[in-house]
């Protein structure tokens, strides 16, 4: 298969990842629990893979959205790739700076999206770590 025989980057779906990665962002920030779990399938098919953590299931995702500390969440993106195939489904990768105990780590972050009926975009798998962690 080539890139011929799908689309990449149709324009609704690309625009429509960009904000909800734009949106996903902030929530992460602000550390807005309840954003944070709505965009990620309720499924205990769900993944995320964090630099401390193995999450199965949008349970334990949401398990540990709700103990995490609300402090040091800060960090400055300093690239961020987007990419559809098709209507239904995306990636984004990103790279990001972030201040841990003084020091700078450069970490790096990657989500699989997919467009539910019913439900719309949701991210399926989500993978965070630092580089030389």
């Amino acid at each position: 298969m080539n890139e011929d025989s799908f689309e990449v980057n149709k324009k609704r779906a690309y625009h429509e990842l960009c904000q909800l990665s734009d949106e996903y962002e902030e929530a992460l920030v602000t550390n807005d629990v309840e954003s944070l779990v709505k965009l990620f399938w309720d499924s205990p098919h769900t993944v995320r893979y964090g630099p401390t953590e193995h999450l199965y299931g949008s349970d334990e995702i949401a398990q540990f959205r709700a103990k995490r500390l609300a402090k040091g969440l800060q960090r400055r993106v300093t690239r961020k790739a987007v990419f559809t195939v098709g209507e239904n489904s995306g990636m984004v990768n990103l790279e990001f700076e972030k201040v841990i105990d003084g020091e700078k780590r450069h970490g790096r972050q990657s989500q699989h999206w997919m467009r539910l009926p019913g439900l719309g975009w949701k991210i399926l798998s989500a993978h965070v770590s630092f580089v030389g962690a």
